[in-house]
């Protein structure tokens, strides 16, 4: 299969660039000096035959045909086809009767930022590139450089000193380099310089404002869209929830759901619910500018994934165009939720992964969610990845000095 990317454009105002055109992270230069956006390929995507057969593939390459790489070309893990499980004892705890857990913990690297990474490094390959990098010090990170090691690249992450400490050696388990920096802007500054001088894929943004990360990687983040459209089998789906930096996710799949619509995979369209930190988002729907400002920083978040102060463009369409909605979350729920999922479900999530359960709870409280509504929460990484952070709040664990002493407390607790 031949895929031919024609050109590149504009999320907002729809300019074109030829596929050749150099990507940046600066996204369109016309909207640059008012309302920074991204970029997207454009090529043509080939759905199956009105059944939807799609190949049986064991990862999210079953919709290779909806992806802008070569088939010959793909970089795989086994990424993608992640459970989408009902979670039906904390959907009554939220007075949510269909509630549905989309766990991407399950990846190769245990976040969804798999997806990303194999579609992204397909491309590095396709192309010709030598080395892949990214300003991260998390799940892009450790991502991306497995996947680079599995294509034969050369992977470098820029970081910042005093980074947590499990990611980093993740990443360097998988042979990258780690470049930290006391200055965390200074990552930006080396990447710039590597994209400039070396000619690097540059994964990450690496200049402010940030417009969202490689558009050829966001496209990876279509197919959670595509496997939730073939696992509700028919069924609708009223809400979808991801937690939301940058917004790369909530672009890529609010694209793949436009095109699941389009082919007739699934009969409406879900809104999307942004669950954020700050409130960004929240701010620019509702003053309905194009600009995404920067807010204040009023208390440090535990969810690192999802701490940035001011999201994108991207991710304000994507709400604009489903009829969405931006959640702010803090940091007492999202230590509640991470404890009622893993109890009541059996999926450790990180914090950042649960700020979706935190949104859907607060506009249930508030009816905007109805009862009876279809909701699918995106857990996107692993509980493992700051487990450092979330151990803060688990009690410690205590020993008894004999068997009795054990059973005199537990048969308080346990349920004959």
């Amino acid at each position: 299969m031949t895929v031919v990317i024609e050109h590149l454009s504009c999320l907002r105002c729809e300019a074109t660039y030829p596929s050749g055109f150099p990507i940046d992270s600066r996204g369109c230069p016309r909207c640059a000096a008012t309302a920074p956006s991204n970029l997207r390929p454009i090529y043509e995507t080939r759905w199956p035959q009105a059944d939807h057969g799609f190949t049986h593939i064991p990862s999210m390459w079953r919709y290779g045909s909806m992806l802008p790489i070569e088939s010959s070309a793909t970089v795989s893990l086994g990424e993608g086809l992640t459970p989408l499980s009902p979670a039906e004892r904390l959907g009554t705890k939220f007075d949510v009767k269909r509630l549905l857990i989309k766990d991407e913990s399950r990846n190769p690297t245990g976040s969804h930022k798999d997806r990303f990474s194999a579609v992204l490094t397909s491309y590095a390959r396709q192309r010709g590139y030598s080395t892949i990098a990214t300003a991260s010090s998390g799940n892009a990170g450790a991502s991306l450089a497995a996947y680079a090691a599995h294509a034969g690249l050369q992977c470098i992450v820029s970081t910042f000193n005093g980074g947590p400490a499990p990611m980093l050696a993740q990443i360097r388990a998988f042979g990258a380099t780690v470049v930290p920096f006391d200055e965390k802007m200074d990552r930006w500054k080396f990447l710039a310089e590597g994209w400039e001088r070396r000619g690097w894929v540059v994964a990450s943004p690496f200049s402010a404002p940030v417009v969202g990360s490689h558009p050829i990687g966001v496209e990876g983040y279509k197919t959670i869209a595509f496997e939730l459209a073939e696992q509700m089998n028919g069924q609708d789906l009223d809400w979808c929830a991801l937690p939301v930096c940058y917004g790369d996710v909530l672009s890529g799949v609010w694209e793949g759901f436009k095109e699941a619509f389009n082919a007739g995979l699934v009969r409406k369209l879900p809104r999307l619910i942004a669950a954020e930190v700050y409130g960004s988002l929240d701010s620019a729907m509702s003053c309905g500018s194009d600009q995404v400002a920067a807010m204040a920083r009023p208390f440090a978040t535990v969810a690192l994934s999802i701490g940035a102060t001011q999201s994108s463009f991207q991710a304000l369409r994507a709400l604009r165009q489903s009829r969405g909605i931006a959640c702010s979350v803090d940091n007492d729920r999202l230590l509640a939720a991470q404890r009622d999922l893993a109890m009541l479900e059996g999926i450790f999530a990180e914090l950042s992964a649960v700020a979706p359960l935190v949104a859907i709870d607060t506009l249930r409280r508030t009816g905007v969610i109805a009862g009876q509504d279809c909701v699918a929460a995106v857990i996107t990484a692993s509980g493992m990845k700051d487990f450092d952070i979330s151990q803060q709040a688990i009690p410690a664990v205590k020993a008894y000095a004999r068997p009795s002493a054990a059973w005199d407390e537990i048969e308080q607790t346990l349920l004959v």
